[in-house]
C-alpha cells in the first residue's frame, strides 16, 4: 500500500510490490492539497461532520511557530534516512531538499526506486520496471517541506502538538478525500530554536503505519541542479513527447 497516493492511481503489480519501499515521500505527500484549502477555504468542498479535535493551547501554537521558524530555515539540505515499514522490512538512501519545491529520495542499490520532486511534480520511477508515475505536487504534503513560509500554528489540521524532555512532535489529520490519516513529525528539541527534523510516521486510512528516520541531516551551500530534474523511463511516454 502507498499510503495517500489517489486510489484512483493505477498501480502496475510490480509497483505494488514495491509500494512500501516509497512511501517514505508520500507520507509527507500527506499534506498538499491540504495546505491549498487551508490557504484558499472557499474552495473548500463541503464535507461529512467530523468530530473536532480539543483546541489547541497558547503553549502549543508558540510551539508550532518554533517548527514553522525552523522548517522555513531549511533552503539546502541533504542527509541520510531509513524508512521502515508496518512489517519491518526497511530500505535506506540519500535525502535532499532544495527550496522551492524540489526533493530527492535515492534509495541505496539494489533497490531500483527513486523519488523526485521538481517543483511542480513528483515522480516514482522503479529503474527495474522502467516506470515513471507522476503525481502533481500541489496534491502532496512535500509541500509542507518544500514551502518557503509556513505558518503552523494557523493550520486548522493539527490536531496533537506533543513536548517532552529533548522531543517535540506534532499530528495533522486529513478527515476527507484521497489523502486521509495522519502523519507526526518528531524534531529533537532542545529548546530555543534547536530543533532539528529526526522522523516522521504515517498513519494511512488503513491502518498501516510507515516511519522514515533521518540521519545526518546539515544544511549544504549548493545542491546541483540536475538531481532534481525527472528522468522518463517509460519507454511509450518517451514515444509520445
Amino acid at each position: 500500500m502507498l499510503p495517500f497516493i489517489p486510489p484512483q492511481t493505477h498501480l502496475k503489480l510490480g509497483t505494488m510490490r514495491s509500494a512500501l519501499l516509497l512511501s517514505v515521500a508520500v507520507g509527507l505527500l500527506a499534506f498538499a492539497g491540504m495546505d491549498a484549502r487551508a490557504q484558499n477555504p472557499s474552495h473548500t468542498n463541503v464535507q461529512p461532520y467530523v468530530k473536532p479535535a480539543a483546541p489547541l493551547t497558547d503553549a502549543q501554537k508558540q510551539e508550532l511557530k518554533r517548527v514553522s521558524t525552523y522548517l522555513n530555515g531549511l533552503k539546502q539540505v541533504e542527509g541520510r534516512f531509513e524508512q521502515i515499514a508496518a512489517d519491518g522490512r526497511s530500505a535506506q538512501g540519500a535525502f535532499y531538499l532544495k527550496k522551492p519545491g524540489r526533493m530527492r529520495f535515492e534509495y541505496d542499490k539494489p533497490n531500483p526506486n527513486l523519488i523526485v520532486a521538481d517543483g511542480s511534480s513528483v515522480a516514482v520511477s522503479n529503474a527495474s520496471l522502467k516506470t515513471t508515475d507522476r503525481y502533481p505536487l500541489i496534491n502532496s504534503p512535500l509541500k509542507l517541506l518544500l514551502s518557503e513560509n509556513i505558518d503552523l500554528s494557523r493550520d486548522q489540521r493539527i490536531v496533537a502538538v506533543r513536548s517532552e524532555a529533548g522531543a517535540l512532535s506534532f499530528t495533522a489529520r486529513e478527515t476527507s478525500g484521497p489523502a486521509q490519516g495522519s502523519i507526526t513529525l518528531l524534531f529533537a528539541d532542545t529548546g530555543g530554536a534547536g530543533l532539528e527534523l529526526r522522523q516522521w510516521e504515517v498513519l494511512d486510512a488503513q491502518g498501516a503505519r510507515t516511519r522514515v528516520v533521518l540521519n545526518n541531516l546539515h544544511q549544504v551551500a549548493d545542491i546541483p541542479a540536475r538531481l532534481f530534474v525527472i528522468q522518463e523511463l517509460s519507454p511509450f511516454k518517451k514515444r509520445d513527447n
